[in-house]
């Protein structure tokens, strides 16, 4: 399953396989020296990468709208370690002793070298920006990263929060994960002093992918295999974290059914309770539904794009859109 999506990507990314190169090899340059501590660290986050989604459709965008510019790499580099670094400060509030099945930065040296390494990213971050010579994309990502911010602190407030409707949560991972995709696709027209309605509609298909994206990524908790995802299912629900499976299942379920596991959260779960929920948001129709929800959102957002015309990039395009939410599937 891993070497088939992996090969599946390799695929995909084939028109934009220059970029990411050229991406990898700025991503080096920026994380180079400074300290041995620094160095140390950098190579383990390079080693742990993930899939880089946010550069490849940041890629796969400007390229299928000709938007393209010598300053497009310097962009998503700024994008990819400001989303970094918000992993490093969340593997630290979460405690997490893993990150894409490695060890995580805060396990593996301390929770004070994790955020002052975050803070180092987000630095470099905007000294990229500021080398794109472009204020509109430095404004545009500061409000990507301050509703990042916004969303991370409103996750916390809600923790544990079972009354969390769906509009709230959708709102959370809008601010949370969907604004650096916004932000990645609106980045092509930007550079390319593009700041119309094409900006507009760049940065809505980035929103309504990135939801789409965090729907899918928040159902791997109910039904990913750790193996591929570097951490056990059930996660997000031990450490309170309300996610849309449970929160339809909550609404639509048995209500006897649905007090008896509220009573059960309420009282703080561990693995065999996690697998008790677990058939009751399944039985609930919860998997289902979040699943339906996600695949609907993203065809909103390539709606919007849908006059791009034929390309090797927009055929690439719309792969990665399904590769990112059928994870879940």
């Amino acid at each position: 399953m891993i070497a088939m999506d992996k090969e599946r990507l390799k695929a995909l990314l084939k028109p934009v396989e220059s970029d990411l190169l050229a991406f990898d090899k700025g991503l080096a340059s920026a994380l180079t020296g400074d300290s041995p501590l620094i160095s140390s660290i950098a190579q383990h986050l390079i080693r742990s990468r993930g899939k880089r989604i946010r550069p490849s459709i940041l890629f796969l965008t400007a390229r299928a709208a000709k938007y393209h510019t010598e300053q497009t790499i310097n962009g998503s580099l700024a994008i990819e370690l400001i989303h970094t670094a918000t992993l490093l400060h969340d593997d630290v509030v979460d405690n997490a002793d893993m990150r894409r099945g490695m060890e995580s930065t805060n396990f593996k040296w301390t929770n004070l070298v994790a955020v002052l390494m975050g803070d180092y990213l987000f630095a470099k971050a905007f000294r990229l920006m500021v080398a794109t010579g472009s204020m509109d994309l430095v404004e545009a990502i500061s409000q990507a990263t301050e509703r990042v911010s916004v969303g991370e602190l409103r996750q916390v407030e809600e923790t544990s929060n079972f009354d969390l409707s769906e509009e709230e949560y959708l709102k959370i991972i809008a601010d949370k994960t969907a604004s650096l995709f916004s932000v990645s696709c609106a980045a092509g027209p930007i550079l390319a002093r593009q700041n119309g309605e094409i900006r507009d509609r760049f940065a809505f298909f980035g929103e309504q992918i990135g939801v789409a994206f965090q729907i899918a990524d928040d159902l791997l908790d109910f039904i990913g295999d750790a193996k591929v995802t570097g951490k056990e299912p059930g996660n997000d629900m031990v450490t309170g974290k309300i996610t849309l499976p449970l929160i339809y299942a909550l609404r639509h379920g048995d209500r006897g059914k649905s007090n008896e596991i509220l009573q059960l959260l309420g009282n703080g779960i561990g693995k065999g309770g996690f697998q008790k929920v677990l058939q009751y948001v399944q039985e609930s129709g919860g998997i289902d539904y979040a699943y339906k929800r996600a695949n609907q959102i993203a065809k909103e957002g390539l709606a919007i794009v849908d006059g791009l015309g034929k390309s090797d990039y927009y055929e690439s395009l719309l792969g990665m859109v399904d590769f990112s939410i059928s994870r879940a599937g």
